[in-house]
């Protein structure tokens, strides 16, 4: 019985003790990586939006485990001279509220993201997506066709897989993972994994010098953040599978780049299907290119950009 107690104590300290640091953590990422931009709020939730430049409208959305920093390190500067460029931290994610706690899935993102732009009179952008944000993009193509004027797909998870969810994501979607495993995730897992992971992503290409430092590796450890993440992403093959047959409504300019050297987002699976599901979509595929096309290619993005605003009447 005494051994009993004293493990029970030991646990108990062992948890106060995670959630001290898990606290930590978190007051600590956000006085390293503040806001960058102002908030919105839809339906109560407060969404974190940042706008610069003067043009054509253009909204980019960040993947998975993200944040909109991905997009300000390079590619909103490359954009701001000639577009009113608007990214967001999707709901959950770098400094924006979650919707729920049961995972927003990539149609109610869509909704309010739509509804949070209009909030600074962003009525048509364009729309780019990357990766997981390229699937919020096409739900709000094909959900909101009157408030797009065009596509930009980047290594977007766009049409079903047959590979299992991973065993990361089964455990922190799973309930009592949310309630144990990303409180220890976030309290003691050290940051420069979450740098290795990125290094995974560019993969082939070398993470550009100063990448990590910018995105934050603490904003995705966040614990509203891992939860979100899992559970979105425990969510999105379902959720493409119900969206694929919209795609033959979609009627407007698209642009899908994606890379052949991409292991996270199978070129096959999902881009060269998808620009045969679309109508006068125009596919590039970036030879030995990773996951990550507007880094490695920026120019050529920057080009499709353009492109699409052309065959929209935006220029």
């Amino acid at each position: 019985m005494k051994i009993v107690l004293i493990l029970l104590v030991l646990v108990a300290v062992f948890w106060g003790v995670t959630l001290w640091m898990a606290a930590r953590h978190e007051a600590r990422a956000l006085a390293e990586y503040p806001p960058e931009g102002q908030f919105v709020t839809v339906n109560g939730a407060r969404l974190h939006v940042f706008q610069t430049g003067e043009g054509p409208d253009i909204v980019l959305i960040h993947g998975a485990s993200g944040n909109m920093r991905d997009f300000t390190f390079d590619l909103v500067d490359r954009l701001s001279d000639r577009y009113r460029v608007t990214a967001v931290d999707r709901p959950g994610l770098g400094h924006s509220d979650r919707l729920d706690r049961d995972g927003a899935t990539i149609f109610e993102q869509a909704d309010v993201l739509v509804a949070a732009v209009a909030e600074l009179g962003v009525t048509r952008p364009l729309v780019l997506g990357h990766s997981y944000g390229g699937a919020v993009a096409l739900a709000w193509a094909t959900r909101h066709p009157d408030a797009t004027a065009g596509l930009i797909l980047l290594s977007a998870a766009s049409n079903p897989w047959d590979t299992p969810l991973s065993t990361y994501y089964r455990v922190l979607s799973h309930p009592v993972g949310q309630l144990l495993a990303v409180p220890v995730l976030t309290a003691w897992l050290p940051d420069h994994i979450v740098t290795d992971t990125i290094a995974q992503v560019f993969e082939p290409q070398p993470t550009p010098e100063g990448y990590a430092e910018h995105l934050g590796a603490a904003l995705t450890l966040q614990r509203r953040a891992l939860r979100e993440n899992a559970l979105q992403r425990a969510g999105l093959l379902d959720e493409i599978t119900r969206m694929v047959p919209d795609y033959a409504q979609i009627d407007m300019p698209v642009e899908i780049l994606h890379g052949d050297a991409d292991n996270t987002v199978w070129l096959d699976i999902h881009s060269r299907p998808l620009a045969r599901q679309i109508a006068g979509a125009n596919l590039v595929v970036l030879e030995g290119v990773g996951h990550a096309p507007h880094h490695a290619e920026p120019e050529t993005v920057t080009a499709a950009i353009d492109r699409a605003a052309a065959d929209a009447g935006l220029r």
